[in-house]
């Protein structure tokens, strides 16, 4: 669809064209982004309990409750943190969950409890473990989250 617009510029007519198929192509891609996102969060926290098999039943229950500690924590400085806009979710798998639930209690919950699984009793390597993680979680993780449209920092920078 084009619309074109004719303008007399001293005199003259000069004929411009505007042609809507760009925004139409872009809000496509933008669509598909959010379909993606959409399927990927829930994925991303199905697969992580997929991994719960593998932990056997000791570890689970020696490291359950230090795990759900710890998403307790980072679901409070969530909610803390979209009052005080340091990073924003653009993607909710329902309604009435933020678009961080997912990931807090699927590979966060998860990872943690895999992280003091492969570290309890040597505190150095749960410190080393857990920045690598951190690390890339910040410096590879939310550019992916970024460009698929699921969240961004807003007033928080990386470093």
């Amino acid at each position: 669809m084009t619309i074109t617009f004719l303008m007399d510029i001293f005199g003259s007519s000069n004929k411009f064209s505007y042609s809507g198929e760009i925004i139409l192509d872009g809000l496509e891609v933008a669509h598909e982004k959010s379909k993606v996102a959409r399927a990927l969060l829930p994925a991303m926290m199905v697969l992580s309990w997929l991994t719960i098999p593998l932990l056997g039943k000791k570890s689970i229950k020696r490291f359950l409750p230090a795990s759900i500690l710890m998403a307790i924590v980072v679901w409070l400085e969530g909610k803390w943190a979209r009052k005080r806009k340091w990073w924003w979710y653009y993607v909710k798998v329902h309604p009435k969950l933020s678009g961080g639930f997912p990931l807090t209690w699927g590979p966060f919950l998860i990872g943690s409890i895999w992280i003091l699984r492969f570290t309890f009793g040597k505190f150095k390597w749960y410190l080393l473990l857990n920045l690598a993680v951190d690390t890339v979680f910040t410096y590879k993780f939310v550019d992916m989250l970024k460009d698929l449209g699921i969240a961004s920092l807003v007033r928080l920078k990386k470093y």
